[in-house]
C-alpha cells in the first residue's frame, strides 16, 4: 500500500449520523476507511454503514462479535450484505466460532476481511490475571492470533507492542489493525497499551485506528495529513 491513506482507519465514536458525516466531511480525502463500532451502529443501525460505503467510504465494522457460531456466522452474512471491507470477531469465540464466521464471509463476500480481537488494548497483565488468564498479554496474543489464524481469519487486532511478536511468531502473511493509537502529546483516554503511529508501523501494523486525535481536533483534516506523513516516514 503505497498510500498512506490506505492505511489510516478513522473511528467514528460518536452517538449519531450527523456527527459521523460531520467528521467525514471535515476529514476529506484524508482517509478512505472509517470504523463504525458499537455506539454509532447501536444509535444508527446499519444504514450509517450504507451511507458511508455509497459515499465511497470503506468501513471497519467493529462490533467484536462473540457468540455460539451459527449465530455469528448469520451476522457476519449480514454485515457482507451491507458490504463492510472487514469485520472483527473475539478470538477467545474460539475455533469454531472463527471458521463458521470466516466460511460465511467467504461464501458471502469473498473480498471481506474477517479480522480476530486478541487481547483489548485496555487491558494488561494485571487485568487477564484478574479473569482467570496467567501469564502475559503477549502470551495471550500470541495464543489467540495462532488459533484466529489456523482457523481462516485474515488478520488481527492487537496492539502494536504485540505487533512485533505477532510478525516474528507467526510471519507477514495476514493482517494487524492497531487500535489504541496515539500522537505524541496526545491522551490516553482509556487505552493502556498506547503506542504512535511511527511505533505501530515500525512494529508490523498494517492499519492503524485513531480516533479522539483526529475527529476531536481542531482542523481534522490537517490532523490526519500529520498522522499521514508519519506513516510515510515509516514505509
Amino acid at each position: 500500500m503505497h498510500d498512506p491513506r490506505q492505511r489510516l482507519i478513522v473511528a467514528l465514536d460518536v452517538s449519531s449520523a450527523a456527527a459521523a458525516q460531520k467528521i467525514v466531511a471535515a476529514v476529506g480525502d484524508s482517509a478512505f476507511t472509517y470504523k463504525v463500532g458499537m455506539q454509532l451502529y447501536t444509535a444508527e443501525g446499519p444504514q450509517v454503514v450504507r451511507d458511508l460505503i455509497v459515499s465511497g467510504r470503506k468501513v471497519f465494522l467493529d462490533l467484536k462479535y462473540h457468540d455460539i457460531p451459527n449465530t455469528v456466522a448469520a451476522a457476519v452474512r449480514e454485515a457482507a450484505q451491507l458490504g463492510v471491507h472487514m469485520l472483527t470477531v473475539h478470538a477467545s469465540g474460539g475455533g469454531k466460532m472463527l471458521r463458521a464466521a470466516t466460511e460465511a464471509a467467504a461464501a458471502a463476500n469473498s473480498g471481506l476481511l474477517v479480522l480476530a480481537v486478541t487481547v483489548l488494548t485496555s487491558l494488561d497483565d494485571n487485568d487477564l490475571e484478574r479473569v482467570g488468564v496467567r501469564g502475559r498479554v503477549v502470551d495471550q496474543v500470541l495464543r489467540l492470533g495462532a488459533l484466529a489464524l489456523a482457523d481462516g481469519c485474515h488478520g488481527l487486532v492487537s496492539s502494536a507492542h504485540e505487533a512485533s511478536e505477532l510478525r516474528k511468531e507467526l510471519g507477514n502473511d495476514f493482517v494487524i489493525v492497531t487500535p489504541g493509537v496515539r500522537p505524541e502529546g496526545a491522551g490516553y483516554g482509556d487505552q493502556v497499551r498506547v503506542v504512535t503511529p511511527t511505533e505501530a508501523i515500525a512494529a508490523g501494523a498494517t492499519y492503524i485506528v485513531v480516533g479522539r486525535p483526529i475527529t476531536e481536533a481542531a482542523d481534522p483534516a490537517e490532523e490526519a495529513r500529520e498522522i499521514l506523513g508519519l506513516i510515510s516516514l515509516r514505509e
